[in-house]
């Protein structure tokens, strides 16, 4: 399909056959089985006879079997062809529909939430299934392939949430034109903005006028103004900002329409350039022009907890915080050294509705409507021989179960336990000196970075979606005021848990169990080496010793931190992002894989 068209309504389900419906249920139930055990909200039983497990529903009627490993982090890497449900003495086909209701007093799904959250469930099954009917690359062939083909052929989506394509609002036709997977070209709607309705900000060395000029071109600028001085309108007078079209055509033609009316917006219809979705959704990579900037994009669309809006207020520090975090990188010696950086989010703009500000509370999803911000491009960045792919592709699997990250280190001829360490170096080493040196946390995980890849190791890695996800959890530390924003108060028991949770349980925990899994790289080596690593950084930082024993990375455990938990009490809102410690769901605690290898 091409931008712009789409497909008939019969062409539209064509990858909703049985057989691949089947094989997606399949894959989900052993997601669920898998995750909700790491989580404790289901407990199966092992079997003595035979060494496979069970478990029975809410009212003991049904039981699912299955074989599965229990690894480092209670991580259950399940066979998903060893499951099997039975009733009485009957073998029945697996549903996850079925399952989530024969389930659902031990998952806690209450009569509000549960229908929600049972048409995520149908929505990450029919993406599941897409992606099986597509004719995707091996994961070794993907290993080779250029950024934009790694990013759109990524299958699993977000390693911990079960339903985690949900994308509620997107019709059929919808999904196929903007769901990253589809990697349809798009074109972005962009509107001219009555300035006294608007708030623009910008780093250091940039403006309005002169981002404008360089993402649209001359020709295209030109054609916008037109457009307003047609109308009787001073160019002058407004701002350019870019949408999502899915937010043009659905909420904002609607939602927005007294701003229309009265020209506070014009529509000035479509950029020239060519997007693609990245994972997030309403972020968009310029493929006409690789080296301009990412917009990110409000979309009113729920996805795995929360409506993907974008604040007008939240994004007017957004520039700001990102020169302030380039800065502090550029001037720290074990940060250079790493070779770490980010790609700054240089300009922002939102739109601010009088009415829904004045009718609605902070954090409403009637302020999260139209805003836009723009994301430097790494592509620029590159040195000959050089590759980008998303951090996330390590814990891709294809169909066939062969791994990406096996094929970067098939690629690069270094012994498994010399590539992880290389990786190491370039990520975890930078998160493990922010957190000490500055009490700076990121949301590291594998969507926002992206690998650095030559010669199939990693060389460096970049950091992105800055401002909405960093935290400074020093009540001490000095902050300029266009920065304060990003001070979070955390309670010291819960601080590492950035490292613990966000590192070890919801990434390594993954690419430990993969690579393992293929006889690629054993758990204890894996482990050994991630110990290693964090051994070696503290060595050489003698004078944070203090905090290396306040904040114990050795520790013999750390708290369970359940991410289902929180979608399943709220899957409209899992966290306030105000207040994200006061949200965590804590049950029980993990055995610390790096315990063993204190030095």
């Amino acid at each position: 399909m091409t931008a712009g068209t789409r497909p008939t309504a019969q062409d539209a389900v064509a990858h909703l056959t049985p057989a691949l419906w089947a094989r997606a249920n399949r894959l989900l139930i052993r997601k669920a089985l898998a995750e909700f055990a790491h989580e404790r909200l289901l407990t199966p039983k092992r079997l003595p006879h035979d060494g496979h497990y069970c478990l029975r529903s809410d009212d003991g009627a049904t039981e699912y079997r299955f074989t599965a490993r229990r690894q480092a982090l209670d991580h259950w890497q399940i066979d998903p062809d060893s499951i099997t449900r039975h009733r009485d003495h009957d073998e029945l086909p697996l549903d996850a529909m079925e399952f989530f209701l024969e389930h659902r007093d031990a998952l806690g799904l209450g009569a509000q939430i549960l229908p929600v959250y049972l048409e995520e469930i149908s929505s990450t099954l029919s993406g599941t299934a897409y992606k099986l009917a597509a004719d995707k690359p091996t994961a070794t062939e993907l290993a080779a392939s250029d950024f934009q083909a790694v990013e759109t052929g990524m299958t699993e989506g977000h390693p911990c949430f079960v339903a985690n394509n949900g994308r509620l609002g997107f019709g059929i036709h919808e999904y196929h034109a903007y769901a990253p997977e589809a990697a349809t070209p798009v074109r972005l709607i962009w509107l001219a903005a009555r300035r006294e309705h608007a708030t623009f900000t910008a780093g250091a060395g940039l403006d309005h006028d002169a981002l404008v000029r360089d993402e649209l071109g001359e020709a295209t600028r030109d054609r916008f103004r037109a457009t307003l001085t047609t109308l009787g309108l001073d160019p002058d007078d407004y701002y350019l900002l870019p949408t999502h079209p899915w937010q043009w055509w659905n909420k904002l033609s609607v939602t927005f329409a007294a701003e229309v009316a009265q020209r506070r917006l014009v529509c000035l219809g479509p950029g020239d350039d060519d997007y693609l979705a990245q994972q997030s959704i309403r972020t968009f990579f310029n493929t006409t022009a690789p080296a301009k900037h990412y917009v990110k994009t409000a979309l009113s669309v729920l996805n795995m907890g929360f409506m993907r809006g974008l604040s007008a207020s939240y994004m007017e520090a957004t520039p700001a915080i990102n020169d302030w975090l380039a800065r502090l990188i550029a001037a720290d010696d074990t940060l250079r050294a790493a070779r770490f950086s980010i790609i700054r989010e240089r300009a922002a703009i939102g739109y601010h509705h009088r009415q829904y500000e004045a009718a609605t509370d902070k954090g409403s999803p009637y302020l999260k409507m139209l805003a836009a911000l723009w994301r430097e491009s790494p592509v620029s960045t590159l040195e000959p021989g050089q590759r980008l792919a998303t951090m996330a592709s390590l814990l891709h699997t294809d169909r066939d179960g062969d791994s990406f990250a096996a094929a970067l280190i098939k690629e690069s001829g270094l012994e498994p336990a010399v590539w992880l360490r290389r990786y190491l170096d370039a990520y975890l080493t930078p998160v493990l000196h922010a957190f000490y040196a500055y009490d700076l946390v990121f949301m590291p995980h594998g969507e926002n970075a992206i690998l650095v890849v030559e010669d199939g190791a990693v060389a460096r890695v970049i950091f992105k979606d800055i401002a909405e996800e960093i935290a400074v959890m020093d009540p001490q530390a000095v902050l300029p005021p266009t920065v304060e924003r990003i001070r979070a108060d955390v309670p010291e028991d819960k601080k590492l848990l950035s490292v613990f949770t966000d590192v070890f349980d919801c990434f390594f925990r993954f690419l430990s169990g993969t690579l393992d899994h293929l006889g690629v790289l054993d758990e204890e080596t894996f482990w050994r080496t991630v110990a290693g690593c964090v051994a070696d950084y503290q060595e050489s930082h003698p004078h944070l010793a203090d905090k290396f024993d306040r904040y114990d990375m050795f520790a013999e455990e750390f708290a369970l931190s359940c991410l289902n938990r929180l979608q399943l009490r709220n899957n409209q809102q899992m966290v306030d992002l105000q207040d994200p410690a006061g949200a965590l769901q804590l049950i029980g605690t993990l055995r610390n894989p790096l315990a063993p290898y204190a030095p």
